[in-house]
Protein backbone atom coordinates (compact mmCIF):
# COMPACT_ATOMS: atom_id res chain seq x y z
CA UNK A 1 0.00 0.00 0.00
CA UNK A 2 2.94 2.48 0.85
CA UNK A 3 4.46 1.61 -2.22
CA UNK A 4 1.31 2.03 -4.11
CA UNK A 5 1.27 5.67 -2.82
CA UNK A 6 4.82 6.60 -3.53
CA UNK A 7 4.55 5.15 -6.86
CA UNK A 8 1.18 7.41 -7.61
CA UNK A 9 3.39 10.71 -5.81
CA UNK A 10 6.29 9.89 -8.28
CA UNK A 11 3.77 10.24 -11.55
CA UNK A 12 3.07 13.78 -10.61
CA UNK A 13 6.46 14.71 -11.88
CA UNK A 14 6.42 12.48 -14.68
CA UNK A 15 5.53 13.50 -18.28
CA UNK A 16 6.56 13.89 -22.10
CA UNK A 17 4.80 16.76 -22.83
CA UNK A 18 2.65 20.15 -21.79
CA UNK A 19 -1.08 18.92 -21.59
CA UNK A 20 -2.86 21.60 -19.85
CA UNK A 21 -5.22 22.16 -22.16
CA UNK A 22 -8.24 19.87 -21.95
CA UNK A 23 -7.50 16.79 -24.10
CA UNK A 24 -8.78 13.15 -24.50
CA UNK A 25 -8.70 11.11 -21.27
CA UNK A 26 -9.87 7.89 -19.75
CA UNK A 27 -10.38 9.15 -16.33
CA UNK A 28 -13.10 11.94 -15.12
CA UNK A 29 -10.44 13.73 -13.36
CA UNK A 30 -10.13 17.22 -13.15
CA UNK A 31 -7.08 18.53 -14.59
CA UNK A 32 -5.23 21.67 -13.93
CA UNK A 33 -5.85 22.59 -17.47
CA UNK A 34 -9.68 22.66 -16.61
CA UNK A 35 -8.95 24.58 -13.43
CA UNK A 36 -7.32 26.85 -15.40
CA UNK A 37 -9.99 27.69 -18.55
CA UNK A 38 -12.79 28.13 -15.57
CA UNK A 39 -10.79 30.81 -13.23
CA UNK A 40 -9.66 32.59 -17.25
CA UNK A 41 -14.09 32.66 -17.91
CA UNK A 42 -14.84 33.67 -14.56
CA UNK A 43 -12.25 35.06 -12.03
CA UNK A 44 -13.83 38.31 -10.90
CA UNK A 45 -10.44 40.00 -10.58
CA UNK A 46 -9.67 39.11 -14.14
CA UNK A 47 -12.93 39.84 -15.43
CA UNK A 48 -12.55 43.57 -13.46
CA UNK A 49 -9.44 44.15 -15.32
CA UNK A 50 -10.59 43.76 -18.62
CA UNK A 51 -13.56 45.79 -17.91
CA UNK A 52 -10.90 48.75 -17.00
CA UNK A 53 -9.25 47.99 -19.95
CA UNK A 54 -12.27 48.27 -21.89
CA UNK A 55 -12.72 51.63 -20.08
CA UNK A 56 -9.62 52.83 -21.05
CA UNK A 57 -9.72 51.92 -24.63
CA UNK A 58 -12.76 54.96 -24.50
CA UNK A 59 -10.03 57.46 -23.37
CA UNK A 60 -8.62 57.13 -27.67
CA UNK A 61 -12.26 57.95 -28.78
CA UNK A 62 -12.25 61.15 -27.02
CA UNK A 63 -8.96 62.44 -27.77
CA UNK A 64 -9.37 61.53 -31.64
CA UNK A 65 -12.90 63.99 -31.15
CA UNK A 66 -10.91 66.92 -30.70
CA UNK A 67 -10.20 66.75 -34.05
CA UNK A 68 -13.43 65.85 -35.34
CA UNK A 69 -16.52 67.89 -36.94
CA UNK A 70 -18.94 69.30 -34.16
CA UNK A 71 -22.51 69.32 -35.40
CA UNK A 72 -24.98 71.24 -33.43
CA UNK A 73 -28.45 72.89 -33.45
CA UNK A 74 -30.54 75.79 -32.02
CA UNK A 75 -33.97 76.80 -32.14
CA UNK A 76 -35.87 79.88 -30.39
CA UNK A 77 -39.47 80.94 -30.61
CA UNK A 78 -40.76 84.01 -29.17
CA UNK A 79 -44.17 85.12 -28.30
CA UNK A 80 -44.92 88.41 -27.17
CA UNK A 81 -48.87 89.56 -26.51
CA UNK A 82 -49.00 93.42 -25.15
CA UNK A 83 -52.22 94.05 -23.88
CA UNK A 84 -54.70 97.27 -23.88
CA UNK A 85 -53.26 100.28 -22.11
CA UNK A 86 -54.81 102.09 -19.21
CA UNK A 87 -56.46 104.74 -22.10
CA UNK A 88 -58.40 101.63 -23.98
CA UNK A 89 -59.33 100.26 -20.75
CA UNK A 90 -61.20 103.91 -19.77
CA UNK A 91 -62.79 103.89 -23.25
CA UNK A 92 -60.98 107.06 -23.61
CA UNK A 93 -59.90 108.92 -27.49
CA UNK A 94 -56.03 108.05 -28.41
CA UNK A 95 -56.65 104.54 -26.73
CA UNK A 96 -54.97 101.15 -28.88
CA UNK A 97 -55.71 97.50 -28.95
CA UNK A 98 -53.65 94.66 -27.97
CA UNK A 99 -50.34 93.96 -29.79
CA UNK A 100 -49.27 90.76 -30.64
CA UNK A 101 -45.62 90.27 -32.14
CA UNK A 102 -43.73 86.50 -33.31
CA UNK A 103 -40.00 85.26 -34.35
CA UNK A 104 -38.35 82.02 -34.39
CA UNK A 105 -35.16 81.50 -35.49
CA UNK A 106 -33.39 77.83 -35.93
CA UNK A 107 -29.38 77.39 -37.02
CA UNK A 108 -27.79 74.58 -37.66
CA UNK A 109 -23.96 75.01 -36.93
CA UNK A 110 -20.99 72.42 -38.45
CA UNK A 111 -17.46 73.16 -36.73
CA UNK A 112 -14.18 71.09 -37.97
CA UNK A 113 -10.93 72.23 -36.11
CA UNK A 114 -8.10 71.98 -38.61
CA UNK A 115 -5.09 72.68 -36.48
CA UNK A 116 -4.23 72.94 -32.95
CA UNK A 117 -1.24 73.03 -32.36
CA UNK A 118 -0.26 69.38 -31.50
CA UNK A 119 -2.43 69.36 -28.77
CA UNK A 120 -5.19 66.94 -29.47
CA UNK A 121 -2.73 64.67 -31.61
CA UNK A 122 -0.60 64.89 -28.27
CA UNK A 123 -3.56 63.70 -26.28
CA UNK A 124 -4.24 60.75 -29.04
CA UNK A 125 -0.58 59.43 -28.53
CA UNK A 126 -1.32 59.86 -24.71
CA UNK A 127 -4.46 57.92 -24.90
CA UNK A 128 -2.62 55.26 -26.86
CA UNK A 129 0.42 54.67 -24.91
CA UNK A 130 -2.25 54.66 -21.53
CA UNK A 131 -3.92 51.76 -23.57
CA UNK A 132 -1.12 49.93 -24.36
CA UNK A 133 -0.11 50.32 -20.84
CA UNK A 134 -2.95 49.01 -19.33
CA UNK A 135 -2.93 45.92 -21.83
CA UNK A 136 0.22 45.33 -19.71
CA UNK A 137 -1.72 45.94 -17.10
CA UNK A 138 -4.46 43.20 -17.72
CA UNK A 139 -1.17 40.42 -18.74
CA UNK A 140 0.06 40.97 -15.41
CA UNK A 141 -3.56 40.13 -13.87
CA UNK A 142 -3.85 37.48 -15.83
CA UNK A 143 -0.26 36.42 -15.01
CA UNK A 144 -1.39 36.90 -10.90
CA UNK A 145 -4.61 34.84 -11.37
CA UNK A 146 -3.41 31.98 -13.55
CA UNK A 147 -0.23 31.95 -10.78
CA UNK A 148 -2.68 31.92 -7.69
CA UNK A 149 -4.84 28.88 -9.88
CA UNK A 150 -1.27 26.77 -9.99
CA UNK A 151 -0.58 27.60 -6.40
CA UNK A 152 -4.29 26.68 -5.07
CA UNK A 153 -4.21 23.37 -7.70
CA UNK A 154 -0.87 22.67 -6.01
CA UNK A 155 -2.10 22.91 -2.61
CA UNK A 156 -4.77 20.98 -2.27
CA UNK A 157 -2.96 17.88 -4.44
CA UNK A 158 -0.25 18.05 -1.68
CA UNK A 159 -2.36 18.40 1.14
CA UNK A 160 -4.66 15.39 -0.47
CA UNK A 161 -1.31 13.36 -0.63
CA UNK A 162 -0.02 14.17 3.32
CA UNK A 163 -3.52 13.70 4.55
CA UNK A 164 -3.23 10.25 2.47
CA UNK A 165 0.29 9.61 4.05
CA UNK A 166 -0.89 10.69 7.61
CA UNK A 167 -4.18 8.17 7.82
CA UNK A 168 -1.84 5.46 6.29
CA UNK A 169 0.71 6.21 9.63
CA UNK A 170 -2.77 6.52 11.55
CA UNK A 171 -3.45 2.49 9.83
CA UNK A 172 0.62 1.55 10.13
CA UNK A 173 0.78 2.41 13.95
CA UNK A 174 -3.01 1.28 14.87
CA UNK A 175 -1.46 -1.99 13.85
CA UNK A 176 1.37 -1.64 15.61
CA UNK A 177 -0.08 -0.91 19.04
CA UNK A 178 -2.25 -4.57 18.57
CA UNK A 179 0.74 -6.32 17.96
CA UNK A 180 2.42 -4.81 20.70
CA UNK A 181 -0.69 -5.24 22.70
CA UNK A 182 -0.79 -9.30 21.57
CA UNK A 183 2.92 -9.72 22.53
CA UNK A 184 2.29 -7.89 26.06
CA UNK A 185 -0.26 -10.20 26.62
CA UNK A 186 1.78 -13.48 25.95
CA UNK A 187 4.41 -11.63 27.79
CA UNK A 188 7.06 -10.98 25.43
CA UNK A 189 6.79 -7.15 26.06
CA UNK A 190 6.55 -5.03 29.02
CA UNK A 191 4.15 -2.05 29.49
CA UNK A 192 6.44 0.56 28.37
CA UNK A 193 6.31 -0.86 24.68
CA UNK A 194 2.40 -0.67 24.89
CA UNK A 195 2.61 2.82 26.28
CA UNK A 196 4.96 4.15 23.32
CA UNK A 197 2.72 2.35 20.75
CA UNK A 198 0.06 4.05 22.44
CA UNK A 199 1.53 7.61 22.61
CA UNK A 200 2.67 6.93 18.57
CA UNK A 201 -0.68 6.49 17.64
CA UNK A 202 -2.00 9.01 19.40
CA UNK A 203 -0.15 11.82 17.82
CA UNK A 204 -0.36 10.41 14.20
CA UNK A 205 -3.86 10.70 14.92
CA UNK A 206 -3.69 14.22 15.81
CA UNK A 207 -1.38 15.13 12.82
CA UNK A 208 -4.01 13.42 10.56
CA UNK A 209 -6.39 15.67 11.59
CA UNK A 210 -4.44 18.56 11.65
CA UNK A 211 -4.02 17.47 7.87
CA UNK A 212 -7.22 17.40 7.57
CA UNK A 213 -8.13 20.44 8.56
CA UNK A 214 -4.87 22.12 6.32
CA UNK A 215 -6.57 20.08 2.95
CA UNK A 216 -10.05 22.18 4.28
CA UNK A 217 -8.66 25.44 3.43
CA UNK A 218 -6.91 24.96 0.86
CA UNK A 219 -9.87 23.53 -0.95
CA UNK A 220 -11.60 27.16 0.35
CA UNK A 221 -8.39 28.64 -1.32
CA UNK A 222 -8.90 27.01 -4.49
CA UNK A 223 -12.70 27.71 -4.73
CA UNK A 224 -12.08 31.26 -3.90
CA UNK A 225 -9.37 31.78 -7.53
CA UNK A 226 -11.17 28.93 -9.77
CA UNK A 227 -14.85 29.48 -8.51
CA UNK A 228 -15.24 25.68 -7.96
CA UNK A 229 -14.69 23.17 -5.23
CA UNK A 230 -11.86 20.76 -6.18
CA UNK A 231 -13.00 17.02 -7.42
CA UNK A 232 -10.34 14.58 -7.76
CA UNK A 233 -7.53 16.08 -8.98
CA UNK A 234 -4.95 14.86 -11.91
CA UNK A 235 -1.33 15.12 -11.32
CA UNK A 236 -0.22 18.45 -12.71
CA UNK A 237 1.54 18.12 -16.07
CA UNK A 238 5.28 19.43 -16.17
CA UNK A 239 6.12 22.66 -17.52
CA UNK A 240 10.11 21.95 -17.44
CA UNK A 241 10.13 22.76 -20.91
CA UNK A 242 8.88 26.36 -21.00
CA UNK A 243 11.88 27.40 -18.66
CA UNK A 244 14.53 28.92 -19.97
CA UNK A 245 17.79 27.03 -19.58
CA UNK A 246 19.81 29.62 -17.40
CA UNK A 247 19.41 32.29 -15.29
CA UNK A 248 20.94 35.18 -18.27
CA UNK A 249 18.44 34.03 -20.89
CA UNK A 250 15.34 34.50 -17.79
CA UNK A 251 16.72 38.24 -17.58
CA UNK A 252 16.84 38.74 -21.16
CA UNK A 253 13.40 37.14 -21.55
CA UNK A 254 12.16 39.83 -18.54
CA UNK A 255 13.33 41.98 -20.90
CA UNK A 256 11.32 41.65 -23.29
CA UNK A 257 8.13 40.34 -21.77
CA UNK A 258 7.19 41.13 -18.49
CA UNK A 259 4.23 43.09 -18.52
CA UNK A 260 5.69 45.09 -15.61
CA UNK A 261 8.85 46.46 -17.35
CA UNK A 262 6.65 46.99 -20.29
CA UNK A 263 4.04 48.86 -18.83
CA UNK A 264 6.60 51.14 -16.96
CA UNK A 265 7.60 51.88 -21.14
CA UNK A 266 4.02 52.64 -22.24
CA UNK A 267 3.44 54.90 -18.94
CA UNK A 268 6.45 57.10 -19.98
CA UNK A 269 5.84 57.43 -23.48
CA UNK A 270 2.17 58.58 -22.12
CA UNK A 271 3.94 60.85 -19.85
CA UNK A 272 6.18 62.70 -22.87
CA UNK A 273 3.21 62.80 -24.91
CA UNK A 274 0.67 65.00 -22.44
CA UNK A 275 4.19 66.77 -22.12
CA UNK A 276 3.83 67.50 -26.24
CA UNK A 277 0.07 68.33 -25.47
CA UNK A 278 0.84 70.88 -22.76
CA UNK A 279 3.66 72.70 -25.36
CA UNK A 280 1.21 72.24 -27.73
CA UNK A 281 -1.11 74.93 -25.98
CA UNK A 282 1.80 77.76 -26.90
CA UNK A 283 1.08 77.86 -30.81
CA UNK A 284 -1.76 78.94 -32.46
CA UNK A 285 -5.34 76.86 -33.19
CA UNK A 286 -7.46 76.98 -36.26
CA UNK A 287 -11.13 75.88 -36.99
CA UNK A 288 -13.58 76.09 -39.80
CA UNK A 289 -17.48 76.98 -39.13
CA UNK A 290 -20.29 76.32 -41.02
CA UNK A 291 -23.84 77.77 -40.01
CA UNK A 292 -27.50 77.39 -42.13
CA UNK A 293 -29.94 79.54 -40.27
CA UNK A 294 -33.39 80.54 -40.77
CA UNK A 295 -35.37 83.47 -39.01
CA UNK A 296 -39.33 84.13 -39.08
CA UNK A 297 -41.18 87.51 -38.80
CA UNK A 298 -44.26 88.66 -37.63
CA UNK A 299 -46.47 86.16 -39.61
CA UNK A 300 -44.46 83.04 -38.28
CA UNK A 301 -47.85 81.11 -37.27
CA UNK A 302 -50.01 82.35 -40.17
CA UNK A 303 -50.86 79.99 -42.91
CA UNK A 304 -47.99 79.97 -45.27
CA UNK A 305 -47.95 78.33 -48.93
CA UNK A 306 -48.80 74.28 -48.89
CA UNK A 307 -45.77 73.87 -51.32
CA UNK A 308 -43.02 76.11 -49.27
CA UNK A 309 -43.63 75.65 -45.31
CA UNK A 310 -40.89 78.08 -45.09
CA UNK A 311 -41.55 80.68 -47.30
CA UNK A 312 -41.75 84.11 -44.77
CA UNK A 313 -38.78 82.32 -42.95
CA UNK A 314 -34.91 83.93 -44.46
CA UNK A 315 -32.44 81.87 -44.78
CA UNK A 316 -28.28 82.64 -43.65
CA UNK A 317 -25.63 80.79 -44.55
CA UNK A 318 -22.35 82.14 -43.36
CA UNK A 319 -18.88 80.62 -43.65
CA UNK A 320 -16.12 81.52 -40.87
CA UNK A 321 -12.60 80.42 -40.74
CA UNK A 322 -10.77 81.71 -37.55
CA UNK A 323 -7.36 81.12 -35.90
CA UNK A 324 -6.22 81.82 -32.01
CA UNK A 325 -3.11 82.79 -31.26
CA UNK A 326 -2.47 82.71 -27.76
CA UNK A 327 -0.23 85.51 -25.95
CA UNK A 328 -0.45 85.29 -22.41
CA UNK A 329 -2.03 83.12 -20.13
CA UNK A 330 -0.49 84.79 -16.84
CA UNK A 331 1.84 81.72 -16.44
CA UNK A 332 -0.52 79.04 -16.57
CA UNK A 333 0.83 77.28 -19.60
CA UNK A 334 4.25 77.90 -18.50
CA UNK A 335 3.30 76.03 -15.16
CA UNK A 336 1.60 73.21 -16.96
CA UNK A 337 4.59 71.88 -19.11
CA UNK A 338 7.03 72.33 -15.96
CA UNK A 339 4.75 70.33 -14.56
CA UNK A 340 4.19 67.92 -17.10
CA UNK A 341 7.98 67.95 -17.55
CA UNK A 342 8.53 66.44 -13.97
CA UNK A 343 5.54 64.16 -14.81
CA UNK A 344 7.56 62.52 -17.21
CA UNK A 345 10.73 62.49 -15.22
CA UNK A 346 8.79 60.26 -12.35
CA UNK A 347 7.92 57.82 -15.25
CA UNK A 348 11.35 57.84 -16.52
CA UNK A 349 12.63 57.00 -13.12
CA UNK A 350 9.48 54.35 -12.78
CA UNK A 351 11.31 52.33 -15.54
CA UNK A 352 14.44 51.96 -14.18
CA UNK A 353 12.53 51.09 -10.80
CA UNK A 354 10.27 48.61 -12.79
CA UNK A 355 13.16 46.70 -14.53
CA UNK A 356 14.94 46.47 -10.96
CA UNK A 357 12.35 45.09 -9.41
CA UNK A 358 11.94 42.19 -12.44
CA UNK A 359 15.21 41.38 -12.03
CA UNK A 360 14.99 40.95 -8.49
CA UNK A 361 11.72 38.88 -9.23
CA UNK A 362 13.81 36.85 -11.69
CA UNK A 363 16.44 36.31 -9.49
CA UNK A 364 14.64 35.31 -6.36
CA UNK A 365 12.43 33.02 -8.54
CA UNK A 366 15.35 31.14 -9.91
CA UNK A 367 17.38 30.26 -6.54
CA UNK A 368 14.14 29.16 -5.14
CA UNK A 369 13.73 27.03 -8.11
CA UNK A 370 17.41 25.33 -7.83
CA UNK A 371 16.99 25.10 -3.89
CA UNK A 372 13.59 23.36 -4.48
CA UNK A 373 15.29 20.86 -7.45
CA UNK A 374 17.88 20.28 -4.62
CA UNK A 375 15.56 19.41 -1.42
CA UNK A 376 13.58 17.37 -3.94
CA UNK A 377 16.47 15.40 -5.13
CA UNK A 378 17.61 15.14 -1.57
CA UNK A 379 14.20 14.38 -0.19
CA UNK A 380 13.80 11.44 -2.90
CA UNK A 381 17.16 10.10 -1.52
CA UNK A 382 15.68 10.40 1.86
CA UNK A 383 12.41 8.83 1.32
CA UNK A 384 14.28 5.37 0.18
CA UNK A 385 16.82 5.07 2.61
CA UNK A 386 13.45 5.47 5.21
CA UNK A 387 12.53 2.79 3.36
CA UNK A 388 14.54 0.28 3.51
CA UNK A 389 15.54 1.14 6.97
CA UNK A 390 12.31 0.46 8.60
CA UNK A 391 11.55 -2.52 6.68
CA UNK A 392 14.93 -3.78 7.95
CA UNK A 393 13.80 -2.80 11.52
CA UNK A 394 10.82 -4.27 11.37
CA UNK A 395 12.66 -7.33 9.90
CA UNK A 396 15.05 -6.98 12.70
CA UNK A 397 12.16 -6.73 15.65
CA UNK A 398 10.89 -10.19 14.47
CA UNK A 399 13.76 -11.68 15.42
CA UNK A 400 14.66 -9.74 18.67
CA UNK A 401 17.01 -7.20 17.50
CA UNK A 402 15.41 -4.57 16.77
CA UNK A 403 13.23 -2.86 19.87
CA UNK A 404 9.30 -1.23 19.60
CA UNK A 405 10.74 1.82 19.87
CA UNK A 406 13.52 0.93 17.44
CA UNK A 407 10.37 0.15 14.83
CA UNK A 408 8.35 3.56 16.31
CA UNK A 409 11.36 5.86 15.20
CA UNK A 410 11.71 4.02 11.90
CA UNK A 411 8.36 4.50 11.15
CA UNK A 412 8.26 8.23 12.29
CA UNK A 413 11.48 9.07 10.02
CA UNK A 414 9.82 7.56 7.13
CA UNK A 415 6.50 9.13 7.38
CA UNK A 416 8.47 12.34 7.82
CA UNK A 417 10.56 12.07 4.99
CA UNK A 418 7.18 10.99 2.99
CA UNK A 419 5.96 14.41 4.21
CA UNK A 420 8.80 16.38 2.99
CA UNK A 421 9.12 14.61 -0.10
CA UNK A 422 5.39 15.76 -0.82
CA UNK A 423 6.18 19.38 0.02
CA UNK A 424 9.06 19.56 -1.98
CA UNK A 425 7.55 18.14 -5.43
CA UNK A 426 5.25 21.38 -4.39
CA UNK A 427 7.67 23.49 -3.82
CA UNK A 428 9.59 22.95 -7.50
CA UNK A 429 6.57 23.46 -9.14
CA UNK A 430 5.69 26.30 -7.77
CA UNK A 431 8.93 27.74 -7.87
CA UNK A 432 8.59 27.07 -12.28
CA UNK A 433 5.99 28.59 -12.54
CA UNK A 434 7.02 31.69 -10.61
CA UNK A 435 9.65 32.05 -12.77
CA UNK A 436 7.55 31.83 -15.66
CA UNK A 437 5.66 34.44 -13.85
CA UNK A 438 8.50 36.79 -13.55
CA UNK A 439 9.54 36.38 -17.37
CA UNK A 440 6.14 37.12 -18.35
CA UNK A 441 5.62 33.41 -20.11
CA UNK A 442 2.71 32.49 -17.46
CA UNK A 443 0.20 33.16 -19.77
CA UNK A 444 -3.36 31.35 -21.33
CA UNK A 445 -1.79 31.43 -24.77
CA UNK A 446 1.45 28.85 -22.79
CA UNK A 447 -0.88 27.08 -20.37
CA UNK A 448 -4.21 26.43 -22.40
CA UNK A 449 -2.85 27.13 -26.34
CA UNK A 450 -6.26 25.46 -27.83
CA UNK A 451 -8.98 27.25 -25.43
CA UNK A 452 -10.18 30.49 -26.92
CA UNK A 453 -8.78 33.74 -24.94
CA UNK A 454 -9.86 37.28 -24.66
CA UNK A 455 -7.94 39.82 -26.90
CA UNK A 456 -8.28 43.59 -25.66
CA UNK A 457 -8.19 44.28 -29.14
CA UNK A 458 -11.31 43.33 -30.40
CA UNK A 459 -13.00 46.07 -28.05
CA UNK A 460 -10.48 48.81 -29.13
CA UNK A 461 -11.46 48.52 -32.97
CA UNK A 462 -15.10 48.11 -32.25
CA UNK A 463 -15.10 51.60 -30.44
CA UNK A 464 -12.27 53.23 -32.39
CA UNK A 465 -14.56 52.73 -35.53
CA UNK A 466 -17.69 52.79 -34.14
CA UNK A 467 -20.07 55.94 -34.41
CA UNK A 468 -18.00 59.54 -34.61
CA UNK A 469 -15.41 58.15 -36.85
CA UNK A 470 -15.20 60.21 -39.97
CA UNK A 471 -12.73 59.09 -43.02
CA UNK A 472 -10.68 62.16 -42.80
CA UNK A 473 -9.54 61.39 -39.54
CA UNK A 474 -5.64 60.28 -40.59
CA UNK A 475 -5.35 63.62 -42.89
CA UNK A 476 -6.60 66.13 -40.11
CA UNK A 477 -4.17 64.12 -37.68
CA UNK A 478 -1.35 64.26 -40.12
CA UNK A 479 -2.09 68.23 -40.46
CA UNK A 480 -2.36 68.60 -37.04
CA UNK A 481 1.34 67.23 -36.26
CA UNK A 482 2.89 69.35 -38.60
CA UNK A 483 5.36 71.87 -36.36
CA UNK A 484 3.91 70.29 -33.64
CA UNK A 485 5.81 69.43 -30.36
CA UNK A 486 7.31 65.73 -30.26
CA UNK A 487 7.90 64.09 -27.01
CA UNK A 488 11.59 63.67 -26.14
CA UNK A 489 12.91 60.27 -27.02
CA UNK A 490 14.70 58.14 -24.01
CA UNK A 491 18.28 57.78 -23.37
CA UNK A 492 19.70 54.33 -24.72
CA UNK A 493 19.82 51.67 -22.09
CA UNK A 494 22.44 51.83 -19.42
CA UNK A 495 25.37 48.55 -19.91
CA UNK A 496 25.18 45.95 -17.60
CA UNK A 497 26.50 47.64 -14.04
CA UNK A 498 25.92 50.79 -14.75
CA UNK A 499 23.60 53.29 -12.69
CA UNK A 500 21.44 55.59 -15.17
CA UNK A 501 21.29 58.75 -12.49
CA UNK A 502 18.42 61.22 -13.91
CA UNK A 503 18.55 64.61 -12.34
Amino acid sequence: MRNFRRAGLAAASCGAALALGLAARADPSETLGDAIVLAYETNPTLQAQRATQRATDEEYVQAEAGLRPTVGATATVTYDNNQLNELAELGLPGASGPQISESSQGALQVTQPLYTGGRVTGAIDAARADILAGRETLRRTEISVLQSVIGAYLDVRRDQEQLAISEDNVAVLKRQAEETQARFDVGEVTRTDTAQADARLAQAQSQAATAQSTLAIARAGYAEVVGQNPGDLAPEPPIAQLLPTSIDQAFDLAEQGNPQLLGANYTEQGSAARLAEAKAATRPSADLTATLGYNGGSSTFAPTGANNPFADYTRDVTITASAKIPIFTGGMTSSQIRQAAEQDNVSRIGIETARREVLQAVAQAWNQLLGARASLAADEQTVKADTVAYEGTRQEQQVGLRTTLDVLNAQQELETSELSLVGARHDEYVAAAAVLAAIGALEAKDLIPNEPRYDPKTNFDKVRHGIGWVPWDPVVQALDRLGAPQPTPLPPPSPPGEVVRTQ
